[in-house]
């Protein structure tokens, strides 16, 4: 057993592992190590189209992990109140908005945008007044950000709630039996508690929506995002560029990630203690 999980490990680490060995390469070819070097480091950060394509995925991840957190938080309040087939409905469309492919979520969201816009565009071009030019609706940042929080706002209700789950539910019965508004509630009892839960939530809708291609790809519309542009350059060849831009993503991917359990194990051992 031991050597069928170190097999099992060595498959699903070692070519994360040559990526990053290759992204130190000092010659041109990815597939030939001539030497150790930094360089394609300091090239991919100095390359202008890499900084346009890291500032849009940072921007829609940042955007999406905000609206994510907030609506996916408000969801997982509202649905503590739920019961019976209800819940069991709500539950059920929850765990099916994370088990879909995001291939299926890519194209369904792009027939829904193209259906809205087409009938937005033409309602909002006969109501201009005349001699004015009516803004016209198309894909771009707004919809990778309403693409992405679509899927990752259900990661969030999840983890909010199995916090909630595990609170103390004295702790919002004294504080009414004190005479506390559900506001004052809420602010004072229910948030620092469920808080590790929801910055957990944060930084994995961050994660997901900063790593994802296949959405974007199909909602991005003129935006070019790092996954793209990744994507786009493979294209024509891997390069220790390319390696070192992975290799960097995946470090940053892994360290938010590790932070979010983190915060996870924190909030958990806080409500246990």
């Amino acid at each position: 057993m031991r050597l069928y999980a170190v097999c099992v490990y060595l498959f699903l680490y070692a070519p994360i592992a040559i990526i990053a060995l290759f992204s130190f390469n000092a010659g041109r070819h990815a597939s030939q190590f001539t030497g150790f070097s930094a360089q394609w480091y300091g090239k991919a950060l100095n390359n202008p189209f890499v900084m346009d394509a890291l500032q849009t995925s940072l921007i829609a991840a940042f955007l999406t992990a905000c609206f994510a957190s907030v609506l996916g938080t408000m969801a997982a309040i509202a649905l503590q109140g739920v019961t019976g087939w209800l819940r069991t409905l709500f539950d059920a469309l929850i765990y099916i908005a994370i088990m879909i492919p995001g291939i299926v979520i890519g194209i369904a969201t792009l027939i829904a945008l193209v259906t809205v816009f087409g009938w937005l565009n033409p309602l909002v071009a006969a109501l201009w007044p005349e001699g004015g030019t009516p803004p016209q609706f198309s894909m771009g940042m707004h919809t990778i950000v309403a693409a992405h929080t679509m899927f990752t706002m259900a990661l969030v209700i999840i983890i909010v709630r199995a916090r909630l789950s595990g609170m103390d539910r004295s702790l919002m019965e004294a504080s009414a039996d004190l005479f506390a508004t559900p506001w004052g509630t809420f602010r004072q009892v229910t948030l620092p508690l469920i808080a590790p839960a929801i910055l957990a939530g944060f930084l994995l809708s961050f994660t997901f929506s900063f790593d994802d291609f296949i959405i974007a790809f199909f909602v991005a519309g003129s935006e070019t995002t790092l996954p793209i542009y990744i994507f786009s350059s493979i294209r024509r060849g891997v390069t220790p560029e390319i390696n070192a831009i992975g290799t960097m993503v995946m470090a940053a991917s892994l360290l938010l990630l590790v932070l979010a359990q983190v915060l996870l194990r924190r909030g958990a051992a806080k409500s246990a203690g």
